[in-house]
């Protein structure tokens, strides 16, 4: 019970460092851009984030758990997975470089669960989707911002500037609330995937038949047939877990990576209130989408790809390229890195006798 809570307590940790780290992603543009200071907008993003437990289903989460075949895993496989994930995400907020959490996540569980039980352990029809939608991702937020702009710059080329701007640092806070809905639920479900994992793996090694499960430890799962294959589906999460894991991503973005909202507001193009909506519509109808199909995307990922859009229709050279070079370097190890820290902190735990 001890590593259960460990593992509990070190995912609502990650879960907080994750709102902390990519509250950038819900807050850079409309800071940028100064339509709310730096404190009205992580209120304003934590908000949205705590908003979305009321909007989004479970597909992610019930991704996310089954990454890797849970019967083959154990409690000491996630914490390793969990502590490999908190020290890259910690490690990129301090050099200031927008990484993705969520790929961070399924890095550390990856590669701890690989070292323990071999690469067929890795659920290949689940971690293909998400090494796809690393290039997918930033790429359809770039065309649906380009083409949101382009549509934007015709129906409004007949307009005031200074009227428009005035509108669209109103929409802004509409596109930023819409971003930072799609923010929490796509993220703050990665978490409770992560717990639902754990407590599946805790009351299955434990031999815990459905009604010697405590309530606050019941993963409801439906069974389904798919081409003559059984499936499990999570259709149900203690609601403890959802709670607490949209209040540690809230709590986190209104603390702010202030490191990060540099970057990315600033330093990949010069960000106008027109911009800013185009960008934060076009990330949020992204995570949408993908959600709605259970794939854990990176809102970071997205949300850069989006600004590269807008840039876009200024002209090339808008983009920042050296800055823009040094983000997809960054994307590109997050899953080894992650996943080898994940691998050297099991072997590490088991040296240290921990092996439930």
């Amino acid at each position: 019970m001890e590593v259960l809570i460990a593992v509990i307590v070190l995912a609502l940790i990650f879960d907080f460092i994750n709102g902390f780290h990519d509250s950038a992603n819900s807050i850079a543009t409309i800071v940028s851009t100064r339509v709310l200071t730096p404190f009205q907008a992580v209120l304003w993003a934590a908000f949205f984030n705590f908003i979305a437990m009321y909007i989004s289903k479970l597909k992610v989460a019930d991704t996310v758990a089954k990454t890797v075949d849970g019967s083959s895993i154990t409690l000491t496989v996630i914490f390793a997975g969990l502590i490999a994930a908190i020290i890259w995400n910690l490690a990129t907020w301090w050099w200031g470089i927008p990484s993705s959490s969520s790929h961070t996540l399924v890095g550390g569980f990856a590669g701890a669960a690989i070292m323990h039980a071999d690469w067929d352990v890795v659920k290949l029809d689940k971690i293909r989707p998400l090494f796809l939608f690393i290039a997918l991702a930033p790429i359809i937020g770039m065309l649906l911002s380009y083409f949101i702009s382009v549509i934007l710059l015709w129906a409004c080329r007949a307009g005031n500037p200074s009227k428009l701007d005035k509108w669209f640092k109103r929409f802004q806070l509409v596109s930023s609330a819409l971003f930072s809905i799609g923010h929490g639920g796509n993220d703050a479900q990665k978490v409770m995937g992560i717990i639902s994992a754990a407590l599946i793996v805790y009351t299955t090694q434990h031999g815990m038949s459905p009604d010697q499960i405590p309530h606050w430890m019941q993963v409801a799962q439906t069974t389904s047939i798919e081409n003559g294959v059984v499936k499990q589906t999570i259709s149900g999460i203690p609601e403890w877990v959802i709670i607490g894991c949209y209040t540690a991503i809230a709590a986190g973005t209104m603390m702010g990576g202030w490191r990060i909202v540099k970057t990315m507001g600033t330093k990949i193009t010069k960000m106008t209130p027109f911009e800013g909506v185009a960008a934060e519509t076009a990330g949020a109808l992204t995570l949408f989408g993908t959600e709605k199909f259970g794939i854990p995307v990176s809102t970071t990922h997205t949300i850069t790809g989006s600004i590269i859009g807008v840039g876009l229709t200024k002209r090339i050279s808008a983009i920042k390229w050296g800055v823009t070079g040094k983000l997809l370097v960054a994307w590109v190890i997050t899953i080894p890195i992650s996943g080898l820290l994940g691998a050297l902190i099991l072997k590490f735990c088991e040296f240290l006798g921990m092996h439930q």
